[in-house]
């Protein structure tokens, strides 16, 4: 699987230089399209059908992401192939989103689809729990990397809230433990992965730090015992 993951990821960087414009209107591309939806099915994207389960709905979307997150597609990409899996009454729904963003020529972008997405597919109350989850959302006892996890989880159901890359460093950063956003007060952070980054580089030397001072504190009691 790692070694599939790496090839694909490496095609696709190759192939992404060749995709400009909506995948899915693009008829001078078939081939780079034809190629991309090839290796997106080798992940085994579920299919949706919609309906009222909350729960399935958030297992298709985080499934879709963690699929798109390996591929790098453009978000544009992301949004033809996501809606390649709809079926039955999902798949009738976004034929009239679609014909609607034509005629008003809403931009294919990841926020707009997702907000649209989230207005069908989950009752306001799970979406409020979850824009709440999100605001609360601090670091505390885990590490930077499950922080990360968590926070771009439940970014996925609160586009509004992150709907520029400095709105989203700033949340990320503002959910950090404290030590580590004095440390990111002086850096330029023009990223999301920048600020991951940085972050988990000063958890990592603070990490170190702490195991050196661990083994210096235990040094003299060694030595006493020797003696």
């Amino acid at each position: 699987m790692a070694d599939l993951l790496e090839r694909m990821v490496d095609q696709q960087g190759q192939d992404h230089g060749n995709s400009t414009g909506n995948p899915g209107h693009n008829s001078g591309n078939h081939e780079g399209v034809d190629r991309a939806l090839e290796w997106f099915q080798k992940f085994a994207p579920p299919k949706f059908i919609g309906g009222p389960n909350p729960d399935l709905t958030e297992g298709w979307m985080d499934r879709m992401m963690d699929i798109f997150a390996a591929l790098r597609y453009t978000e544009e990409r992301q949004i033809s192939f996501a809606v390649f899996q709809f079926e039955g009454a999902a798949r009738a729904w976004w034929n009239v989103i679609k014909a609607k963003w034509e005629r008003e020529q809403t931009p294919w972008t990841w926020v707009n689809f997702t907000r649209k997405f989230n207005e069908k597919y989950l009752p306001s109350i799970v979406q409020e729990k979850w824009e709440d989850d999100f605001i609360r959302l601090r670091q505390g006892a885990s590490s930077v990397a499950e922080y990360e996890t968590q926070f771009t989880k439940l970014s996925r159901f609160t586009p509004d809230l992150v709907l520029t890359e400095q709105k989203q460093i700033r949340r990320f950063v503002q959910g950090l433990n404290v030590e580590i956003q004095e440390a990111l007060a002086a850096a330029q952070l023009d990223t999301f992965s920048q600020a991951l980054e940085k972050a988990q580089r000063f958890e990592a030397a603070r990490g170190q730090v702490k195991v050196f001072h661990d083994r210096k504190r235990k040094q003299p009691n060694s030595g006493n015992l020797a003696a």
